[in-house]
């Protein structure tokens, strides 16, 4: 096993009032590499997870994504394998860390590359779409840490490239994203290869009784950390839906996009098909969009993601399993152009705007026949969705339920007559001149928006967004959420 970790202060501070990574216990290399990010106070996830985890206990982390659960696990793993006195042995590696997809199996990767780079550690990321040749060579003399997407992992250790005798820390980021992409049987396989003795680090936004059943067969004794709601939806996100049928959604994206503050948008699609179906009616709209998906080659996705990173791209179109990998500066708005058949997909898709604290826009398009998916998409996140309406769409809602929904028994408008509505506005009334303004960041016309937000300064993989505010096309039909509030953890 790996040396035991330098003692716990038992002095040190409760994790609420933990103001800065110093307090943490971590090492002089690590401190200097957070600082170098502009990095000071931790975030929640990590506050309350780093300090169990350097005390070697197999931990349960529950997080909204976009709240720096990479650093959370990426910090701890680091210093304890700077106390590390045996090399790793050939064909091996230390610590395994499993994730859902290639995009964030690199931005994991990254994260440790990042962090540890004032430390001798060495790491590979192994995943499929590319040459497994060169990840063979690299694995041959053995690394300290495997980033890999289960697939690959599993044809990695069948060509004997690779074992996981040796493996002590084993992290399961992402699990419901795991178990959705049907990796369950890989995962059980590869788990019943590693050391009974070994840290187990779970890591998920959020908790379905499949993970619970399998975190109860691989963890040991271990501390639950909890920073939000299970399956809810981050509070900066400002949510709505426009009821329009299914013909007219690309006509009601296309205007919508119009609006100046959409400086980076985030599209879903349920299928790869119509991903790149809407990706070409964007481009034929004059407007640069791109799309990533599963048959997309990995050079592909890599060039679609930097092209959406530095603002060339102003729309990127994304199934679900690039849900949890895209993780950019400055997404402003995702677009749920289809809504998915599974309610905590939703949670993850949104997730991609307003992190760490930034004010973000997610609005879902919701046909006729999708009306039960997102009715549990409410039932899931606890609230109701304010409906707004648009001018290309038409509203498949019942007169009847229409009424209903609308807040405080207002009546109808007459028709011709439209209220602005900024939801974005801190006193939550109308605003007074509701016209799109110019984002700081620059333009999102056609093959416009190219600004990026600042860095936040807040804790380790939490970027920072312009939230952006409502377009003069909004028409307020619901505006009031449930009463049906979210528990908090101590309520």
């Amino acid at each position: 096993m790996f040396c035991a970790f330098p003692p716990i202060c038992p002095k040190q501070k409760d994790i609420y009032t933990v103001n800065s990574f110093s307090e943490l216990n971590l090492s002089a290399p690590l401190l200097k590499a957070i600082a170098a990010e502009g990095y000071d106070k931790p975030t929640p996830i990590q506050a309350r997870a780093i300090p169990e985890l350097m005390k070697g206990r197999d931990l349960l982390g529950i997080a909204q994504t976009g709240t720096g659960k990479t650093a959370a696990f990426a910090l701890p793993i680091l210093e304890r394998l700077s106390h590390a006195t045996e090399r790793v042995a050939k064909n091996s590696c230390k610590v395994l860390v499993l994730s859902p997809t290639r995009e964030l199996a690199s931005q994991i990767g990254e994260s440790f590359k990042t962090y540890g780079r004032n430390l001798k550690i060495t790491r590979a990321v192994v995943f499929g779409g590319v040459s497994i040749g060169k990840q063979i060579d690299i694995l041959r003399g053995g690394v300290d840490v495997v980033v890999a997407t289960p697939g690959r992992l599993v044809d990695l250790i069948e060509r004997r490239a690779l074992t996981l005798a040796n493996v002590e820390v084993l992290v399961l980021d992402e699990v419901d994203q795991m178990l959705d992409l049907g990796f369950i049987h890989a995962i059980r396989k590869i788990t019943g290869m590693l050391p009974k003795v070994r840290q187990n680090l779970f890591f998920s936004a959020t908790m379905p009784k499949e993970i619970s059943n399998l975190a109860s067969g691989l963890l040991t004794n271990p501390v639950r950390v909890e920073v939000a709601p299970v399956a809810t939806t981050v509070d900066r996100v400002n949510q709505s839906v426009i009821h329009v049928d299914q013909a007219s959604k690309l006509k009601v994206l296309v205007d919508i996009l119009k609006d100046n503050n959409m400086t980076r948008t985030l599209v879903f699609s349920r299928t790869k098909h119509g991903a790149d179906k809407i990706m070409k009616g964007l481009s034929a709209a004059g407007y640069t969009a791109s799309a990533i998906h599963g048959n997309k080659s990995q050079t592909n996705r890599e060039k679609a993601l930097a092209g959406f990173k530095a603002g060339k791209i102003l729309v990127l179109v994304a199934t679900d399993i690039a849900a949890r990998g895209i993780d950019v500066d400055g997404v402003s708005h995702v677009i749920n152009y289809d809504l998915p058949h599974v309610p905590e997909s939703y949670v993850h898709r949104i997730g991609r705007t307003a992190r760490a604290g930034a004010e973000g826009v997610a609005i879902a398009f919701c046909a006729g026949d999708e009306r039960s998916l997102l009715k549990d998409i409410e039932r899931t996140i606890r609230q109701s969705i304010p409906v707004v309406q648009h001018a290309l769409g038409k509203s498949n809602l019942p007169p009847a339920e229409h009424e209903a929904r609308r807040p405080n028994g207002r009546p109808s408008q007459p028709q011709g007559q439209k209220r602005q509505w900024n939801p974005m506005g801190r006193d939550g009334k109308p605003s007074g001149d509701n016209r799109p303004r110019k984002s700081s960041g620059g333009s999102n016309r056609p093959h416009g928006g190219t600004g990026a937000p600042k860095r936040n300064n807040g804790g380790p993989g939490a970027p920072k967004q312009s939230g952006g505010g409502k377009p003069s096309w909004m028409q307020e039909i619901s505006g009031a959420k449930s009463d049906r509030r979210p528990v908090r953890m101590g309520e």
